[in-house]
């Protein structure tokens, strides 16, 4: 399935699952093999390595079980970001490979936990695929969505699902922010910076 197709499904997806906002798919971009002579000018490799250079935050996304679910969604973001004051939305991106996303997705509402400095062990746990990533995590539901809301997390973001759009081999997902507050007032934020966290 193309980006496009992705993005349309989506929104189809969350339609359908009844989501609270209305989501519009963007229109249909042109699509086009990529030739050889068009291939990336920089290696995967080199990318990494400069971009780390950038020092982000670190949150862990979570939502509640969606029906049919066996229990909560969550991974680990470095890519999340602030993105309008009117509406509030928030906007943070995903592998379109997370075996994770689709439960958001299904669930259509997201929690944003933004993690203080003494919280590296915690964001390796919801970084990996598999396990039961909220076995002894202590947490409570978010007020508006009833996501995970992480203690001792320095900030939560609650939201619903605004819109998806696609962006290379990520998806970049807008939420509306419904509810939001802080935790630990003076505490630090985890930051990663050259493949390790600060």
């Amino acid at each position: 399935m193309g980006q496009a197709g992705m993005a349309e499904a989506a929104v189809r997806y969350l339609r359908a699952a009844g989501a609270a906002a209305p989501v519009e798919p963007l229109p249909r971009p042109e699509l086009r093999c990529v030739g050889e002579d068009e291939r990336a000018p920089v290696g995967q490799a080199e990318f990494r390595r400069v971009l780390g250079n950038f020092a982000t935050g670190v949150a862990v996304v979570t939502a509640p079980a969606a029906d049919g679910e066996s229990g909560p969604a969550g991974f680990a973001c470095q890519s999340f970001s602030s993105l309008s004051l009117d509406p509030p939305l928030v906007a943070f991106m995903v592998g379109r490979t997370s075996t994770t996303w689709p439960r958001i997705a299904r669930a259509g509402v997201f929690c944003v936990n933004v993690l203080a400095d003494h919280q590296g062990e915690l964001c390796r746990g919801f970084a990996v695929s598999g396990a039961d990533k909220f076995a002894g995590v202590a947490h409570d539901a978010a007020p508006a969505s009833g996501s995970p809301r992480l203690a001792g997390a320095l900030a939560w973001i609650d939201c619903t699902i605004h819109a998806v759009h696609t962006g290379g081999d990520h998806l970049i997902v807008v939420g509306r922010v419904d509810a939001l507050g802080t935790g630990e007032e003076d505490g630090r934020p985890l930051l990663f910076h050259k493949g390790r966290f600060l």
